[in-house]
């Protein structure tokens, strides 16, 4: 197949100049009604989706490289997922598993506990959304070590309700005017390797290991007594934080620094887990096992669904110390099945294959683009950081905006993380011949903003 055929084939279909006068008034409507709190990145008003296809209110098909945030993971209306909603929906929508038994809720947590990443046994809290497993994380840390400190990390994303945000150290925007916060939170670094260290893999796993024990070496030693603190909070790569990858020796390290101190280790799959990259759960990548599990995104498909799996003495507290009324609805959970049955089938092994394949490509990049400073991730989790110097590492976030926009405009959805990074994220069953599409889609956007800002610079120089 020609390159012309495949991107005739798979590639986007546009049929008007975007925005669409349909797009167009719909945005008009939405910047008159909707919270303006919400922040978006180009003018996709999406009608209908199937696959990793989305299509516009004017007719305009699109590859969508971004998923909802990671959250379509079978892709759009998967019809395994669209039958088991549906069946649900005709015999039981809404119960309450607060007050009220019902079958799914067990359902869904023997087939979670069959893949997780700790041994058994295991306990389950249903919520509705990444935020409220952390939430609930939070809570029974707390609860049952009788411990209120916790630690989390500069650039990470949790959420947004009090308790979640507080964990949060992405942007200030996301904490500008909310305070007083949760108290008792301590935020430590990340190892960042990109923005960290400049030497090669041994620089890379001594600045790593020294992320982790600064915790136990110098914090524990000067400001917080290791007896008071409940958890650590982790994401095994950071979401919104640029899709940073924890190294293996550092996740191993904070297990050890936790069995020191009789400290809980928290970790937030809501971004890497179900399968994005290539297996169940991204901690898995490193061996490390966890005391408790946060779950969401794209476990149900695109569903609201939140779940906080924990080593079954964890979650010790008694009637009425937390509960959810929609946490855990049947609905749900019936997405949420459906989507484990496609993701243990074909979607993670999917992952794992089409993932790699992007990534060894992506790598030449780092070569052939001057915009590219680095290339990182595992399976379907792939970020992409901008720079405007390789030398000086000058993080290009208008730069990255603008790829994000020329890409919108030859029918690419992409999303940006972090202060520079371009995040690829589309879902689990996307086709080798779709990803090479997207990444030529992508290779011509950043060509074309290369362009544009060497054009700026020689006009820059020229003025001077």
């Amino acid at each position: 197949m020609t390159k012309q055929e495949m991107h005739a084939k798979y590639g986007p279909k546009l049929v008007c100049p975007l925005p669409g006068p349909k797009a167009r008034a719909a945005v008009a409507a939405d910047d008159r009604l909707i919270s303006p709190s919400y922040t978006r990145s180009y003018p996709l008003v999406a009608k209908r989706g199937r696959g990793i296809r989305v299509e516009d209110v004017d007719g305009n098909e699109f590859l969508d490289f971004a998923a909802g945030i990671a959250v379509a993971s079978t892709g759009h209306c998967h019809p395994e997922v669209v039958a088991a909603i549906q069946k649900q929906a005709a015999e039981l929508i809404h119960i309450s598993g607060t007050d009220f038994y019902n079958e799914p809720l067990t359902d869904l947590a023997e087939r979670l506990s069959a893949v997780a990443p700790m041994p058994g046994p295991h306990r389950f809290f249903y919520g509705n959304s990444g935020a409220e497993a952390i939430e609930c994380a939070l809570k029974i840390a707390r609860y049952h070590t009788g411990r209120q400190q916790v630690i989390s990390f500069f650039g990470a994303f949790h959420g947004r309700t009090m308790g979640a945000l507080s964990l949060t150290g992405s942007k200030p925007q996301q904490k500008r005017r909310f305070s007083p916060l949760v108290p008792g939170v301590t935020h430590v670094r990340y190892p960042y390797v990109y923005r960290g260290c400049t030497g090669g893999h041994q620089d890379e796993e001594a600045f790593a290991l020294g992320c982790a024990r600064f915790i136990e070496e110098k914090l524990f030693k000067t400001t917080l007594p290791p007896e008071e603190v409940a958890a650590i909070f982790v994401e095994p790569i950071q979401g919104e934080g640029g899709y940073v990858v924890a190294p293996d020796n550092f996740l191993r390290e904070l297990r050890a620094i936790c069995n020191r101190h009789g400290i809980l280790l928290v970790v937030d799959e809501v971004q890497s887990g179900a399968g994005r990259t290539g297996k169940w759960w991204a901690i898995e990548h490193s061996g490390v096992e966890p005391d408790i599990v946060c779950i969401a995104k794209g476990i149900a498909s695109g569903m609201p669904l939140g779940i906080c799996m924990t080593r079954a003495e964890i979650m010790n507290w008694v009637p009425g110390s937390h509960a959810s009324t929609f946490g855990g609805n049947p609905v749900s959970i019936a997405a949420a099945l459906a989507t484990m049955d496609i993701i243990e089938c074909e979607a993670m092994a999917n992952a794992a294959k089409v993932g790699g394949m992007m990534l060894e490509r992506l790598q030449g990049w780092k070569r052939a683009h001057p915009l590219v400073g680095d290339v990182r991730g595992r399976g379907l989790m792939i970020g992409i950081e901008l720079v405007k110097d390789k030398a000086t590492r000058e993080p290009a976030a208008a730069l990255r905006n603008r790829v994000e926009t020329l890409a919108f405009e030859r029918g690419l959805m992409i999303l940006g993380c972090g202060e520079t990074s371009l995040r690829l994220c589309p879902p689990l069953v996307v086709n080798e011949h779709e990803a090479t599409v997207a990444l030529d889609i992508l290779d011509e956007a950043l060509t074309e903003a290369e362009k544009e800002h060497a054009h700026a610079s020689e006009l820059a120089a020229a003025s001077a």
